[in-house]
């Protein structure tokens, strides 16, 4: 096991370019909350406008989710490359499309529509990882995007800001950057072979009907992930005033080092890697549960950067496990219905975690209340998966 850790890695351009690529989805976030106060500002005469601009921003994350098991469909019918090339020239067309428009209601379709190409785009490239390489190559590709990913967003922040300052809707250029990924991705990219070599092993009878069974247990525990993922991503300020510090700067300040422990994340999932699937999802389960809760029980500065640390050290974890775990589970052919499947169920969960968290707050009385309900949720979930690690074992030993 130590040699396959160690092993060189395979098919670098094309890594590299999945790498990017699948930064795009996160991008199309990311590179809007610098603009936001701005654009509600240039059109502070509009209706609504301090709704409707941070509807805007969220949009292409509702696409995604009802669209995605779709993408997956036409993946597995007409092929990865050339679906992934479409995609991604319309995201870069459709993307900087705001920047010609002056009319809210047609940058929110605008937006809506870079959903759509976002959720081929995510789609495809979780199933190119699976096709492209075997399990310790995707394990191995899956922690560099781990590792990778969080650098990107300082940059793509960076640009942003300095785009915007000269024009309020100039941020949206950066999604020119697109094209360059294209040219790399016609240049690098092939279409997979039907038959894989190093296929995963499945059920005997999984090249026929697709296996709603296998699909049913990525999306449950996906969905229920992607829940407790997002509960400190979107509600970590209000608990940090829970515990005294509510100005913006002082929150910064004191997240600063316990959030670089998401790349830790990365490296932990590798090591785990060489256990079942279960085991790594119910570390990262562990580690997230841990953190939330221990957020929850806070009282001080100190107390709460360190359960920030586990939790970030989770979070880190979450999306490679995940990702590994449901390749695992569909042979080529429903590969990219099954990955449509994960990644519906993942923003599915970014949607709705917010609502769900509110609800357990107002039970409760205090969001640290909730961080701590959701954090046990998670440590349940997880116990639940080191028993499922033990079940063939246990069979084996009564048998």
């Amino acid at each position: 096991m130590q040699h396959q850790t160690k092993r060189p890695l395979t098919l670098i351009p094309q890594g590299l370019t999945m790498i990017v690529a699948g930064f795009l989805p996160v991008f199309a976030i990311i590179a809007m909350f610098p603009v936001v106060q701005s654009m509600i500002e240039h059109f502070r005469d509009v209706p609504d406008a301090a709704q409707k601009v941070p509807a805007m921003v969220t949009a292409p994350g509702y696409a995604i989710a009802l669209l995605a098991p779709f993408a997956g469909l036409f993946v597995d019918r007409f092929g990865r490359r050339p679906l992934l090339l479409v995609c991604t020239f319309f995201y870069g067309i459709v993307g900087s499309a705001p920047f010609f428009l002056e009319d809210l209601d047609a940058i929110f379709y605008s937006r809506f529509l870079l959903g759509v190409c976002e959720a081929g785009i995510l789609t495809i490239v979780n199933t190119l990882i699976a096709d492209y390489w075997d399990d310790t190559g995707r394990r191995n590709w899956l922690m560099l995007q781990g590792l990778v990913g969080p650098f990107f967003q300082p940059a793509v922040f960076f640009l942003v800001a300095a785009v915007a300052s000269v024009r309020w809707n100039g941020g949206f250029l950066v999604y020119l950057i697109a094209f360059p990924i294209f040219i790399a991705m016609y240049f690098t990219l092939f279409e997979p072979k039907r038959e894989q070599p190093a296929e995963v092993a499945v059920n005997a009878d999984s090249a026929g009907a697709f296996p709603l069974g296998s699909a049913v247990q990525v999306g449950g525990l996906t969905l229920l992930a992607s829940i407790i993922y997002y509960v400190f991503i979107v509600n970590g300020s209000i608990a940090w005033s829970e515990v005294g510090v509510s100005d913006p700067m002082a929150v910064s300040k004191a997240t600063f080092i316990p959030a670089m422990f998401i790349l830790a994340g990365s490296v932990v999932f590798r090591l785990v890697s060489r256990y079942s699937n279960a085991i790594q999802i119910a570390v990262f389960l562990a580690l997230l549960g841990s953190g939330l809760a221990g957020i929850g029980l806070a009282h001080s500065v100190t107390s709460m950067q360190l359960s920030l640390v586990l939790q970030q050290t989770g979070a880190g974890m979450a999306v490679p496990a995940l990702i590994a775990w449901a390749q695992s589970k569909f042979a080529f052919v429903h590969r990219g219905r099954g990955m449509g499947v994960w990644t519906c169920a993942f923003f599915l969960g970014q949607a709705i975690s917010p609502n769900i968290v509110h609800a357990v707050r107002g039970m409760t009385g205090t969001m640290q209340g909730a961080f701590l309900v959701m954090g046990l949720i998670a440590l349940g979930a997880a116990a639940v998966g080191v028993v499922v690690s033990r079940l063939p074992r246990l069979v084996t030993a009564t048998a």
